[in-house]
């Protein structure tokens, strides 16, 4: 009988069975309602569920309390408790105040539904997948527009509470849809890789990156001065301008200009802070490109 026959079930070879994963943090992930996909590690500080955009797992739904619940680690097991919530913590559709956590179980905040995942489950790789394809740009490895925009919005309130600064910064390629339409999508993709690859490089270690837009990036600048944050967009600019891209042999270079824009009491939310920034790039565009301009 021919083992490559469609119609033929090949017997396995007796074995201890398949190789396990490697141990993944437990997680929690939303599986229905207000934040359908997000998932949260849970390591070793207790995290957060609740409205607040301080929360490690931000649901934005009337229905979840600001501080609505906890899970922590304790003794190679975790544990969840209700923070006063207005409409309560359900445990497999079970108030609880302080419960223990098993792997598969749901956890009912508010309108959404959350499912724990234990660190031991096979379960928590395929979601850790999910959740990177959901949260990253494919070409950059970044952050995407959607995830950035909740880090973001995270940053806040943490710069606020601390009152720390904080700078974003809106970095465009120029005369991007001339590479593209003169030599074709292929080349254009390989610049933007060249340059997310370029920031990364450039970026500071608290840096966030994301890429929100066709030839877009964003990057978030934690605890930096107005002038420290400015001479770093510089340098920046400046590593991009040193870099090339080739086509049929020739190559030609590559800029890019920037719009930064600094928290503070003009620019207190992320919808003022993220205009100010692209107002300044416009500013930086019909100056001449290859350059960073200030909100």
């Amino acid at each position: 009988m021919d083992p490559r026959d469609p119609d033929t079930t090949q017997r396995t070879i007796l074995s201890s069975g398949p190789n396990r994963p490697e141990a993944q943090a437990a997680c929690l992930v939303v599986i229905h309602g207000e934040g359908l996909g997000k998932r949260v590690d849970i390591l070793d500080v207790p995290i957060v569920v609740g409205r607040d955009h301080a929360c490690d797992l931000h649901i934005l739904h009337a229905s979840v309390s600001r501080r609505h619940c906890e899970i922590w680690a304790e003794n190679n097991r975790y544990r969840v408790r209700d923070l006063g919530s207005t409409n309560a913590t359900r445990l497999n559709d079970r108030m609880v105040e302080v419960a223990d956590l098993a792997d598969g179980d749901h956890l009912t905040i508010g309108e959404s539904i959350l499912k724990f995942i234990g660190d031991a489950s096979v379960e928590a790789r395929y979601h850790e997948e999910v959740h990177q394809l959901a949260s990253h740009d494919e070409l950059t490895g970044f952050y995407n527009r959607r995830q950035f925009i909740e880090i973001l919005e995270r940053e806040l309130v943490r710069a606020i509470r601390n009152q720390l600064p904080l700078a974003l910064a809106i970095l465009d390629v120029d005369l991007f849809k001339r590479i593209n339409d003169t030599h074709g999508h292929q080349t254009g993709d390989q610049v933007l890789r060249q340059v997310a690859r370029t920031i990364r490089h450039n970026m500071h270690t608290q840096d966030v990156a994301g890429r929100i837009g066709g030839e877009e990036f964003a990057l978030l600048i934690p605890e930096l001065s107005r002038e420290e944050a400015l001479a770093h967009m510089q340098a920046m600019r400046q590593a991009v301008e040193t870099i090339t891209y080739s086509h049929v042999g020739i190559s030609s270079p590559i800029t890019i200009s920037i719009g930064l824009a600094q928290h503070g009491t003009a620019l207190p939310d992320r919808p003022s802070l993220m205009r100010a920034a692209d107002k300044a790039l416009y500013r930086a565009k019909q100056s001449g490109r290859n350059r960073v301009v200030t909100a």
